[in-house]
């Protein structure tokens, strides 16, 4: 069993797992299977993801899965293969997602379950014309509160650029680009031709009737723009008249000459990279807002998903070097959170830069990375000498004196074993015990990895958090309630700890 192995080894854990990648969908059921264990499993913190304890590696796995799933789809936009809209974006919530709850298929139902529950309020919904169709639609998803923001204040937040969350919470909140998605998957399954027009700053759908007809159903010689219909199902169900739109579009100072693009049906690579750029300035708004504790969806993956959306359908006119600046963020992310999107790396983003320097950078970062999981671990057993010297062991979690956060230790050094160039900067002479002291490489509740003097650590830290119980299944089995430590999973490179 390959996720075994992953579990019991730190070498070869990217081969192992692109070996479950490879059954692609059909792996997801067992991998959920880990979410659902009992607590006296031996490896219960990395096989299951719940409040307190996180299947890390069933999660790490499962999610380089979805991230997979998310990119081909943006990958067949880029090829010129027809991709749905709902798809398309619905891959946003493939970055943020853990089990099956928000994919692919269970969104897709969830609008099947809102297409149907229309008809069912009218019983005459089918003999209606189309104008009057678009109305009932937008209408029964006003009054069920699945469009819009019912507080300005939340306008910004980051889950109101995703689907799922739209179609899962309680309050439904989402931005006009996602109200309008969901406004026109559903139309589509009620027989509705509805897609998202360009208009800058909020989007509109245009509601589109049959060659020779109106949207009344009356014959006419052809169909042209001045017979569609625009609805904005964020704010109501009502009709907006393109003339209103014009004047907007007038007042803004865009030339007449641009009006029908804007009022034209946008893309599906355009509404990919809105919703990219809606992604970011959401985090950036919201920046102030700690990542510690429970925020949902995360912002580091939802970053990471625009990221690669930009990557791969970029903006019009924007070069090889424009799309290069996302590159360090990307390699950043793959080396602390998504080791297991490596492949993703090699077969998405070399072929883009080949021929370039940036394609170097990326062969040899994945390189590198190959390298070091393929190399077993240099064992550090403690004997008398080590155990009088380095007071604690991997799996304690402390406070740091000065800084205040709550950490996890997942190694020691007997003394300082960083570059002198690192001493000088991080001022480790001026320390009481200088370099001559136990140094303890961390994972700390806010994600970052750090590297602590032994008297820094404060080892009566309180009851631990929550997040950091959810990250440390990667170098732990499971919490012992007992000895208030993490039981360690990486005992191939500390034996005796």
């Amino acid at each position: 069993d390959e996720l075994e192995e992953i579990l019991s080894s730190q070498t070869g854990r990217i081969e192992r797992s692109e070996k479950i990648l490879a059954h692609d969908y059909d792996a997801k059921d067992i991998l959920l299977r880990n979410f659902h264990i009992n607590d006296d499993c031996e490896d219960v913190l990395a096989r299951r993801y719940e409040l307190e304890v996180c299947n890390y590696y069933s999660d790490a796995v499962l999610g380089g899965l979805h991230r997979a799933m998310a990119i081909e789809e943006w990958t067949r936009i880029r090829d010129g293969q027809p991709v749905s809209l709902e798809r398309a974006l619905v891959a946003f919530d493939h970055f943020v997602l853990r089990d099956r709850e928000g994919d692919f298929d269970e969104v897709a139902a969830r609008l099947d379950h809102i297409a149907k529950a229309v008809q069912l309020e009218d019983p005459q919904f089918s003999e209606a014309a189309l104008r009057h169709k678009a109305k009932l639609i937008a209408g029964y998803l006003q009054r069920n509160g699945i469009t819009g923001v019912a507080d300005e204040n939340q306008y910004h937040n980051l889950r109101n650029n995703f689907i799922s969350r739209a179609l899962q919470s309680c309050d439904h909140e989402s931005l006009p680009l996602i109200s309008v998605i969901i406004f026109c998957a559903v139309s589509t399954r009620l027989g509705v031709e509805a897609e998202p027009c360009g208009f800058p700053f909020h989007v509109y759908a245009i509601v589109k009737p049959p060659t020779g007809h109106d949207l009344d159903g009356r014959p006419v010689d052809d169909t042209l723009e001045h017979q569609w219909s625009y609805m904005d199902p964020f704010n109501s169900d009502r009709e907006v008249s393109r003339s209103d739109l014009e004047a907007q579009l007038k007042n803004m100072g865009v030339p007449a000459a641009d009006h029908n693009m804007l009022l034209g049906a946008s893309s599906v690579a355009d509404m990919v990279r809105r919703t990219s750029r809606n992604i970011i300035e959401s985090i950036q708004t919201n920046s102030h807002v700690t990542s510690i504790g429970s925020v949902d969806p995360e912002p580091d993956s939802a970053f990471y998903g625009a990221l690669w959306a930009l990557l791969i359908l970029p903006e019009p006119h924007s070069g090889l070097f424009q799309r290069a600046r996302f590159l360090p963020y990307i390699l950043e992310y793959l080396e602390k959170q998504y080791v297991f999107d490596i492949r993703l790396i090699e077969r998405v983003l070399l072929p883009i830069f080949e021929g370039t320097p940036h394609w170097q950078q990326l062969h040899d970062a994945v390189r590198v990375m190959r390298l070091g999981d393929s190399i077993p671990k240099q064992i550090k057993s403690r004997n008398a000498e080590i155990a009088s010297s380095v007071r604690f062991k991997v799996g304690q979690i402390f406070r740091h004196k000065r800084y205040t956060y709550q950490a996890v230790i997942t190694g020691w050094d007997v003394e300082c074993a960083q570059s002198e160039d690192w001493m000088f900067q991080m001022g480790v002479d001026r320390l009481s015990k200088g370099r001559h002291q136990s140094f303890y490489h961390v994972l700390v509740e806010d994600k970052s990895v750090r590297y602590v003097a032994e008297e820094n650590i404060d080892s009566t830290p309180g009851p631990v958090g929550t997040n950091l119980m959810s990250l440390a299944g990667r170098h732990f089995k499971r919490w012992d309630n007992a000895s208030k430590t993490f039981v360690s999973n990486i005992r191939d490179e500390y034996p005796n700890d």
